[in-house]
């Protein structure tokens, strides 16, 4: 992805998070700069909070792809040990018909909450007795706190103030119907560099074309950057 497309998501992003009630904390808006000159910001970066923009590697940003923002994560440790900050919370945008391909997590457990916005579709498989994909598998999810089967492939339709729990071995996909939708996500603690499995091999984040400046730093330019 080009970096000019990145800053001109972020840009938009901001704006569709503004109208929808919410505010990125004051870290957002940080200058790549800035960051460089904070000397108190070394948690933020080990937690990865911050900016995520992927095309999952393959270049089509509009038909697959995904604008995330991790406002708080924590240690995986502290979950390890079983007490202190073992959650993460996001935000993300999943603009109409832009697909989050299939995939799950071994670890994290996570509620996606529709924001605002049109219609959220969750596309639901199960696992097989090792883990792996399963077509021909359903499972058992929470919608609002209420236990509902699901059957292999099946669609949840969301509406804004509707959620999901997914656990691990719930394999997912999902898109915005009808329009683009504001997600909200409360889960265990997050690791986006090695908890997300894929059906498909692709790559969990965009590689850069740096045709400008950053307006502000991904959590993938942190290692390079800071």
């Amino acid at each position: 992805m080009k970096r000019s497309r990145i800053n001109d998501i972020m840009r938009a992003a901001d704006d569709l998070i503004r109208h929808h009630g919410f505010v990125l904390p004051p870290f957002a808006y940080w200058t790549p700069d800035q960051f460089k000159a904070r000397t108190d910001a070394g948690a933020l970066v080990t937690a990865r909070c911050g900016w995520d923009i992927t095309d999952y590697g393959q270049g089509r940003f509009d038909q697959m792809g995904l604008f995330l923002f991790t406002l708080r994560n924590g240690r995986l440790a502290d979950l390890q040990r079983g007490g202190g900050m073992c959650y993460a919370e996001k935000l993300l945008i999943s603009r109409q018909d832009q697909l989050s391909p299939m995939h799950t997590h071994v670890i994290k457990a996570e509620d996606i909450i529709n924001r605002g916005g049109a219609t959220l579709v969750v596309e639901l498989y199960g696992s097989d007795d090792q883990g792996a994909f399963a077509r021909d598998k359903g499972g058992m999810v929470h919608c609002d706190g209420i236990a509902r089967r699901y059957g292999p492939g099946e669609k949840l339709k969301l509406a804004p103030g509707e959620s999901v729990t997914l656990m691990p071995g719930d394999w997912h996909a999902f898109w915005g119907e009808g329009g683009d939708v504001l997600i909200g996500e409360v889960s265990t603690v997050n690791d986006d560099v090695t908890d997300n499995i894929f059906v498909e091999p692709i790559g969990r984040f965009a590689e850069i074309e740096e045709d400008e400046a950053p307006l502000h730093l991904l959590v993938s330019d942190y290692d390079r950057w800071l």
